[in-house]
């Protein structure tokens, strides 16, 4: 077993890294607690210190405001996995504890609901009021934590794993809530593999999806529930770490274990590569759909392709990718294909003087 003094904490090793819904801060749930920055510039925006949480396995921010769900984990952790706690920074205080008889697998929010996934569970609360239980839907086993939320407060779409392999089940919370309401479930046939990452769009109109294969991935749209895209990320198998939209949903920006971030063009496509074969004849037509796949209309390699999370900066052709070594990468792009890195930094480092 591992004892930890709580005025010494252990390695500030980072467990997750999660954007909140603007993408403009991200937070940090670490072994020695939980750190939040703002995105353009770098900045520290608060801290939960080791002494007060212990190891931090999952933290979700709701919008920029002073309310953190967090999740015990790591090394030292001074609450079970089981818990989700509220933090509200400005009083500085846990202000509710939510208990669950297995492990929370992730926690998400919006101004109006909280959102706790387990193995095969997902639980649906009111908030930022005390949290009252509103629906419960039992899953099939999803262990990665796989469920986004809408964060518009016009759509209610939750989404996650369906029953069946590479679905994805899109519900309508507020049917949930009122038994008279008509269902407006829908289960969106995917990817043949299981799914491995999941995106919503901030208006609820469109969802990415990705498979544990990782070559593809796929747009629908939520309103007329068809496929609008599929982009082709590479040819080899990869583990992708993130999908994420822009806030106008322009472009899609993907990351994995190749260490390459790929942008794609959602709205206007024709800026997207195609394959140089599609212009080669019967050896083009041999490949089929490899051909034919859109490819992204610009990426940029990290050289330390340690596993990361990435987003857009407002609205600019802007994207970040916020890795778990520490560091921090933001790079432009153009539709023509450029990229240009803007900055580089350890946000870890960023702060240490108030320790």
């Amino acid at each position: 077993s591992i004892h930890a003094d709580v005025n010494m904490p252990p390695s500030r090793g980072v467990l997750k890294l999660r954007f909140n819904q603007d993408q403009a801060c991200f937070a940090c749930a670490l072994e020695s607690g939980v750190q939040v920055y703002n995105v353009d510039p770098l900045t520290e925006k608060g801290r939960i210190d080791f002494d007060v949480v212990g190891g931090v396995a999952h933290v979700e921010m709701l919008e920029r405001t002073n309310l953190l769900a967090v999740v015990g984990g790591g090394h030292a952790p001074k609450f079970p996995d089981r818990n989700v706690m509220i933090w509200d920074d400005k009083l500085q205080k846990f202000v509710y504890e939510l208990a669950f008889p297995t492990r929370v697998v992730s926690v998400r929010l919006r101004r109006d609901k909280l959102v706790v996934v387990l193995t095969t569970e997902i639980h649906v609360f009111s908030f930022p009021g005390p949290p009252r239980l509103l629906s419960s839907l039992q899953t099939q086993p999803n262990p990665r934590g796989l469920c986004e939320l809408c964060p518009s407060l016009d759509c209610q779409l939750m989404v996650y794993p369906g029953s069946q392999k590479g679905t994805v089940m899109i519900v309508d919370l507020l049917s949930t809530e009122a038994p008279d309401r008509a269902s407006t479930e829908w289960i969106c046939h995917a990817h043949q593999h299981e799914l491995s990452c999941l995106a919503i769009n901030r208006p609820g109109t469109m969802i990415a999806t990705a498979s544990t294969k990782g070559t593809l991935i796929r747009v629908h749209n939520t309103q007329t529930r068809t496929q609008m895209a599929e982009f082709r990320r590479g040819s080899d198998s990869a583990n992708i770490y993130c999908l994420c939209f822009s806030l106008d949903s322009a472009f899609l920006c993907c990351s994995s274990d190749k260490g390459t971030i790929h942008i794609f063009a959602v709205k206007d496509q024709s800026l997207n590569k195609k394959s140089s074969l599609a212009q080669v004849g019967l050896l083009g037509r041999a490949m089929g759909t490899y051909v034919d796949s859109q490819w992204g209309v610009a990426q940029f390699s990290l050289a330390n392709e340690a596993p990361c999370t990435c987003a857009f900066i407002g609205d600019k052709k802007s994207v970040v990718a916020v890795c778990m070594d520490g560091s921090f990468h933001q790079y432009s792009f153009t539709t023509e294909g450029s990229c240009f890195r803007e900055s580089f930094d350890v946000f870890l480092d960023i702060g240490d003087d108030k320790i």
